[in-house]
């Protein structure tokens, strides 16, 4: 969006108040603003400023408030899906498949997915319609910590949980799991909740078939700071102002 349709309101050179900005942008009260500033508080491409009145450009700004990213107004989407089970990650699909365009399809938008989800698993993906904040944050270098929830069969117990942190190689390679728990485990079914920061081809699935527990049912609940919380299957929201300022912090942008 542009500034006008996001409600900031700037001069005729599209410049705008720093503390008005950061009132506009739903940060804090205008007197809190100021306040921060006069504390140090508030960087603007990586000086602080502490004079009140300095107007900054909101579309190109890299503003912080104690440490934090505030994204700059910009026209692009930044959007979180919980996938449905059975929807392919493409935006098309030449077999006819249900994609992603498919769940989307009401949006004018043309979107991007940021990585992938396979077909038979559920949950968080990203969409946008910045193709360099997808190629950035889906690139090896820059990828964040994913966290999911699998049922998998038989009863998982501690030291499976052990070997995982440990670290296990697959024909492709060493996998590094960041987390591993026991979420509920039983005689012939556990669920497990695994964080890691690859995204190589069913990643989960071959490691918790590799340590002996096939993967029935398979859902994404995290990428970096964004969490599916209540977000039904196929439903769609905006990434919120703290998620995507971490984002494009990673994504170096």
């Amino acid at each position: 969006m542009t500034p006008e349709q996001e409600g900031i309101e700037t001069d005729e050179e599209g410049l705008i108040r720093l503390q008005k900005l950061l009132a506009q942008s739903g940060v804090a009260s205008r007197r809190k603003c100021e306040e921060l500033m006069l504390a140090g508080l508030v960087e603007v491409d990586g000086e602080v400023v502490t004079r009140l009145g300095t107007k900054v450009d909101p579309r190109t700004a890299v503003v912080r408030v104690e440490g934090r990213r505030l994204p700059p107004i910009s026209e692009k989407v930044y959007l979180v899906l919980n996938k449905p089970r059975g929807v392919v990650s493409t935006m098309s699909d030449p077999e006819g498949r249900r994609s992603l365009g498919d769940v989307v399809a009401d949006r004018p938008e043309r979107l991007f997915h940021v990585g992938r989800l396979d077909t038979d698993t559920s949950g968080l993906i990203i969409l946008t319609n910045d193709g360099d904040f997808a190629q950035r944050l889906a690139h090896p270098s820059h990828e964040v910590d994913k966290t999911y929830v699998a049922e998998v069969a038989g009863q998982v117990y501690p030291k499976v949980v052990k070997q995982l942190l440990r670290g296990v190689t697959l024909d492709d390679g060493p996998v590094q799991v960041s987390k591993a728990r026991i979420v509920e485990a039983v005689a012939d079914r556990s669920i497990v909740e695994l964080v890691i920061h690859e995204g190589r081809n069913r990643i989960v699935r071959r490691l918790l078939e590799h340590v002996g527990h096939p993967v029935t049912r398979l859902t994404r609940t995290r990428i970096g700071p964004v969490t599916l919380g209540r977000l039904k299957p196929g439903e769609l929201r905006d990434l919120g102002r703290d998620e995507l300022g971490e984002l494009l912090d990673g994504a170096e942008l």
